[in-house]
C-alpha cells in the first residue's frame, strides 16, 4: 500500500521520537541539480586529489591516530589539524556555498578515498568518515553514486537535517576518488 504523507514541523517533531523519518525526494533533487554544478569543479576535484597523493599508503592505525587528534582538538583553542584543514580554500569555499544557499545547506564536506576530511564548511565531530554509511555508500559504490540518508535532529545546527552523499570522480579518468556529503536543512524542503 503507497501512502502519501504531508509532513509538518510538529508531524517531523513527533517523528524525531521514532529516531528518523525518510528524506524527501527534493533534498536530493536539490543536490543534482544545484550542488552538481560545482563538485566536480578543478577545485574540488584537485584538492582531493591532492589529499589522496598525501593519504596513500596510510595504516590503520595513522587513520585512527589522525581521528584520535581531531576528535581531541574538537572545542579546543590548539586546533593543529582542525586548522590545517579548516584553512584550505576549498572549505571557504564550501562555507560560501552554505552561506548562499539561504538557510538551505546546513554543512558540507569532502572526503579522499580513504574517507578522511579533505575540506568542510564547519568543523565536523571526527576527520574519518570512512567508517559511516556516508562514505561507504557513495566511495565503494562507484561512480554516480547518491546516498539519502534519513532525517534527524542535529545537535549541532540544532535543526532537522538530512545528509545527501555522493561519490566524487575525477573526469580525466572516470576514476571515484572521494564522495562529498551535504547537510541539508529538511524543514526548507517540505
Amino acid at each position: 500500500m503507497l501512502r502519501k504523507i504531508a509532513l509538518s514541523l510538529p508531524m517531523i517533531v513527533a517523528a524525531s521520537f521514532a529516531n528518523a523519518v525518510d528524506a524527501p525526494p527534493a533534498m536530493k533533487a536539490f543536490v543534482e541539480s544545484d550542488i552538481m554544478s560545482w563538485a566536480q569543479s578543478a577545485q574540488v576535484i584537485d584538492a582531493i586529489n591532492a589529499q589522496n597523493v598525501e593519504t596513500a599508503g596510510a595504516s590503520a592505525a595513522q587513520i585512527e591516530e589522525w581521528d584520535g587528534q581531531w576528535r581531541a582538538q574538537v572545542g579546543q583553542a590548539d586546533q593543529p589539524l582542525i586548522a590545517e584543514v579548516m584553512g584550505r580554500p576549498l572549505s571557504q569555499f564550501l562555507a560560501e556555498q552554505v552561506s548562499a544557499s539561504g538557510g538551505r545547506i546546513t554543512e558540507i564536506f569532502v572526503m579522499d578515498a580513504l574517507g578522511l576530511n579533505v575540506a568542510a564548511s564547519d568543523v565536523t565531530s571526527d576527520y574519518w568518515q570512512g567508517d559511516e554509511d556516508k562514505f561507504s555508500k557513495t566511495y565503494s559504490v562507484g561512480p554516480d553514486a547518491v546516498f539519502v540518508d534519513e532525517v534527524e535532529f542535529d545537535e549541532s545546527s540544532q535543526t532537522y537535517q538530512g545528509q545527501v552523499s555522493v561519490s566524487l570522480s575525477d573526469p580525466a579518468t572516470g576514476e571515484v576518488i572521494g564522495a562529498m556529503t551535504i547537510g541539508l536543512n529538511a524543514e526548507a524542503f517540505f
